[in-house]
């Protein structure tokens, strides 16, 4: 996996390329700077999914410009994260569009209306798809534009942003998502906040505290049984069914923003799903990117994490390697990461040589692509 992914047999994606089960595109230009992205499989159907667009963020050519990321680790299957790869960017374009900015009300309308469509989308497959039901995807987005920096988070993907140190040569890691994860106490408040009279709104399972006893985050985009009662019956699988009636929503996709104004001492980004992160920490993370040449940045962090998990279960990375995709499953998760440089000249109006871009990561799966 260390060595370079430029396989002309294997080419993905606006450039992308293929190695086994890693995807990698490991070094592009954005409006603002350069990028490196890599996405290695696990599950049996890679469940994440990425995107990266730079250029107009709206429909009019008046509109502004400027760089979008996403990040979507799906569960359960590949058709939420899928159908927000496919259609969150352009609900957020329609939004700018109307306001002609880009906004925190902008990102909160974009998530509000791809996950009506999605739900809408599983109640008219309902009889024939009722797993569509239980099928869910963590969201996270970053768009750089206008030297400000919005992030909106729903799920326990992270973007951890790299900042120079004052007197020290040591970039500081600040973590700038908000994780909705039943693992961390506010979290867990906050669900027995919203449902008072449920004794079981969180339960603590196997050694992992579960939302219902069933999921681990407590908003997504999708996973309508535990939304919508409608879906809370048959032909939905017996064991995503509740045995109580429930009156509002479990889940929720209402996401975290931030809005940050960057700063010339901010260095770059690294946006990933919770597989990397569970084995990394944010400092480790931005010591690696400080610390390593920026031309396959983001796959050096997927093999630090991945070498971490073969620690854990006491065997060797070159092992770990050899093991195929669903198996895998049982040793780390589907791992995207992004990392974004940030060049403060292009932030602050300097010229920039970069084109349009739109890259997505991640479509070589579902058998397709896969040695």
């Amino acid at each position: 996996m260390v060595k370079s992914c430029w396989n002309p047999s294997a080419e993905g994606d606006s450039g992308g390329r293929v190695d086994g089960l890693l995807w990698c595109k490991d070094l592009g230009q954005h409006m603002y700077g350069e990028f490196s992205m890599a996405v290695i499989q696990a599950n049996s159907m890679l469940e994440d999914q990425s995107q990266i667009e730079s250029g107009p963020l709206s429909s009019t050519t008046s509109g502004p410009y400027g760089t979008f990321f996403g990040v979507y680790d799906g569960h359960g299957g590949t058709e939420a994260s899928r159908y927000v790869n496919d259609n969150l960017f352009s609900n957020l374009k329609s939004f700018a569009s109307e306001h002609q900015e880009i906004s925190a009300d902008v990102l909160r309308k974009a998530f509000s209306t791809t996950e009506e469509n999605f739900l809408s989308l599983v109640r008219k497959q309902w009889l024939v798809k009722p797993h569509m039901a239980s099928v869910g995807s963590c969201c996270l987005i970053g768009i750089i534009c206008n030297g400000l920096l919005y992030i909106a988070n729903a799920g326990d993907s992270r973007v951890v942003l790299g900042r120079s140190g004052r007197g020290t040569k040591q970039a500081k890691a600040m973590q700038l998502s908000v994780e909705h994860n039943a693992s961390i106490d506010t979290v867990r408040e906050e669900l027995r906040s919203l449902h008072p009279n449920d004794p079981h709104i969180v339960v603590k399972k196997h050694r992992v505290w579960r939302v219902k006893g069933l999921i681990q985050i407590s908003r997504s985009i999708g996973d309508a049984y535990l939304k919508k009662a409608e879906f809370n019956k048959e032909p939905l699988l017996p064991k995503f069914r509740l045995p109580e009636p429930f009156q509002k929503p479990i889940l929720s996709a209402e996401p975290s923003v931030l809005v940050h104004k960057l700063h010339p001492d901010d260095q770059f980004l690294i946006f990933a799903s919770d597989g990397l992160w569970e084995h990394i920490s944010n400092q480790e993370a931005v010591k690696i990117v400080q610390t390593s040449p920026r031309n396959g940045i983001a796959r050096r962090l997927i093999k630090a994490a991945l070498k971490e998990a073969a620690k854990k279960r006491e065997m060797r990375y070159s092992d770990l390697r050899k093991i195929d995709r669903g198996v895998r499953r049982h040793f780390h998760d589907d791992i995207t990461v992004v990392v974004v440089f940030i060049d403060p000249n292009l932030i602050n109006g300097g010229s920039s040589s970069y084109f349009p871009l739109s890259i997505k990561g991640g479509r070589f799966a579902a058998g397709a692509g896969v040695p």
